[in-house]
């Protein structure tokens, strides 16, 4: 049989699951972490801090990563790393006397391999000769929803059925998916996304003032997408009144789900053309999901509110990825690695955002937004209060639009700004 570019597809969808099980594996697991091995909550959060830092650290080094061993070969590293931090996961928190540092080389690996997986798989479907470039990317990040909504659905019946007590085979059943990739990534067609020495270098991009708009806009979108995303599973058992079990199915489930499906119609209906007018209807969607959730009275408008953001703030990341490639396509490689590290900060800045002032409102016990805020506790007064003030990101990225398509004109070689 001969493998084609189809082949090449299969391998990048396979790559953004790859992502989601090593993204959200292991905060499933939290918990056990702390009940098995006495890991406190503080040194959960330095893990997680942890592990965005490195992260981000790979974001600026895939660059030259991508330009020593090419293409295939950090498809292949990446899903290498993201082998090897599964397996460790499973194996040496149970073996090493000091859990603590098995689980951080663990994630330590997790995020090498998911932080280049998130830079690489971009450019590679990209690169793929199609008439529909933006259907194309949309199509591919869906399948990060997609795997997310498994990872948390499996893994909650794997512990149903085999128990928790067996957790440590979970990461390690989870890892045959980027193995398999690996020999994947090395049998498939690579077409190459900027023409040799044409590709723009960094310091070019820099000196672009589209660039500088879109990282300004993957800012936003990152943001936009961990306000829900990492709390709706405490505002739906807060708000409902359910177990941590039912708000993760209900909250971050509902959200990715939502997400996966807003991303798979947007690939089949899109169109170059209609890009930004979606991108800024998104936008505003997301302002008023935002909205929903802060104000409603009644948990469950508020739990639909989520879901809603969820379905609105799909298409912004690789709507914003597409939009980039199409105006600048000469950035390249480059170009993505800036792109996902502005993402990235947003996604730190939206999380961080929500949890600073939500305990400055939990210790204060009042809000300016008291009054007009639904509210049972001051838990939930606090991350209201955040969600409100959030709703600046995607306000930013639908004004940023609407100036983008009102004042920017581009060159018809579309390598330039008038």
């Amino acid at each position: 049989m001969a493998i084609t570019f189809k082949h090449t597809k299969i391998a990048c969808y396979l790559g953004y699951i790859t992502q989601a099980v090593v993204n959200n594996l292991a905060p499933l697991l939290f918990v056990t972490f702390d009940r098995n091995f006495g890991i406190g909550l503080s040194k959960l959060g330095t893990l997680i801090v942890i592990n965005f830092a490195i992260q981000i650290a790979v974001d600026l080094l895939s660059a030259q990563i991508i330009h020593t061993i090419g293409m295939r070969g950090t498809c292949i590293l990446a899903h290498g790393m993201s082998v090897a931090g599964l397996v460790l996961m499973g194996t040496l928190p149970v073996i090493m006397d000091n859990t603590f540092i098995g689980l951080l080389i663990a994630l330590a690996c997790c995020a090498v391999g998911g932080g280049l997986i998130e830079v690489i798989i971009s450019p590679v479907i990209e690169a793929i000769p199609s008439e529909n470039k933006a259907s194309q990317m949309a199509l591919l990040h869906s399948f990060y929803s997609w795997g997310q909504v498994a990872v948390v659905l499996l893994s909650t019946l794997y512990f149903v059925i085999v128990g928790i007590d067996k957790w440590f085979i979970l990461p390690i059943i989870f890892a045959i998916i980027p193995l398999l990739n690996t020999f994947l990534f090395m049998k498939v067609p690579l077409a190459t996304l900027v023409e040799e020495g044409k590709e723009m270098n960094i310091s070019s991009l820099f000196m672009t003032r589209l660039l500088w708009i879109m990282l300004l806009f993957m800012v936003c979108s990152g943001a936009s997408e961990m306000v829900i995303s990492q709390w709706s599973s405490l505002l739906a058992e807060l708000g409902l009144g359910v177990s941590k079990t039912t708000g993760d199915i209900l909250g971050p489930c509902l959200f990715a789900f939502l997400m996966g499906l807003s991303r798979m119609l947007f690939g089949l209906k899109v169109t170059d053309k209609t890009l930004k007018p979606s991108l800024m209807i998104c936008a505003l969607g997301c302002v008023l999901s935002f909205a929903l959730v802060a104000f409603s009275r009644a948990s469950l408008l508020s739990l639909i509110g989520c879901g809603l953001s969820g379905f609105f703030v799909g298409i912004m990341w690789p709507g914003i990825y597409s939009l980039s490639a199409s105006k600048l396509p000469r950035g390249g490689t480059s170009m993505f690695m800036l792109l996902a590290f502005a993402g990235d900060i947003g996604c730190s800045s939206g999380s961080g955002l929500i949890g600073y002032v939500s305990d400055i409102v939990k210790r204060s016990g009042h809000s300016i937004f008291e009054r007009i805020v639904s509210f049972q506790d001051s838990t939930q007064l606090g991350l209201k209060t955040g969600i409100i003030i959030a709703m600046v990101f995607p306000l930013v990225l639908f004004i940023g639009m609407l100036l983008l398509v009102r004042y920017v004109r581009i060159s018809k070689d579309k390598k330039r700004i008038i």
